[in-house]
């Protein structure tokens, strides 16, 4: 079974830093693509940031410049690290692979930002 387990959320104020990770299980992740997606309430899911399995990587163009994706095949895990963290910004975030055209998610993480 695949299983995708975030961690690192928490309330900070605008400006700080949060990283974000995202620990995996029953897939091949040195070859999985992974992401990131942001959730505020009342809002669609969209992506912030992906890396494939060859460390290329890509952002929404709201995050560029502030957040960086990066994975650790050792651990199996990836990570988001989000600087510069915005009021527009608290959200739950999401990892999220596929598997043979199968979307897996996390249960996601919170990200609370305060003025």
């Amino acid at each position: 079974q695949v299983y995708l387990t975030e961690s690192g959320g928490g309330s900070v104020q605008a400006g700080d830093s949060l990283r974000l990770s995202c620990r995996t299980s029953g897939i091949n992740f040195k070859i999985a693509r992974m992401s990131w997606y942001r959730q505020a309430p009342g809002k669609q899911r969209d992506l912030v940031a992906s890396i494939s399995s060859d460390g290329s990587t890509n952002y929404t163009d709201s995050v560029k410049g502030r957040f960086t994706i990066s994975k650790d095949n050792a651990w199996n895990t990836v990570f988001l690290q989000m600087n510069g963290l915005k009021l527009e910004y608290p959200a739950d975030y999401y990892c999220q692979t596929s598997v043979k055209s199968r979307n897996f998610w996390g249960r996601g993480t919170q990200v609370t930002v305060s003025s």
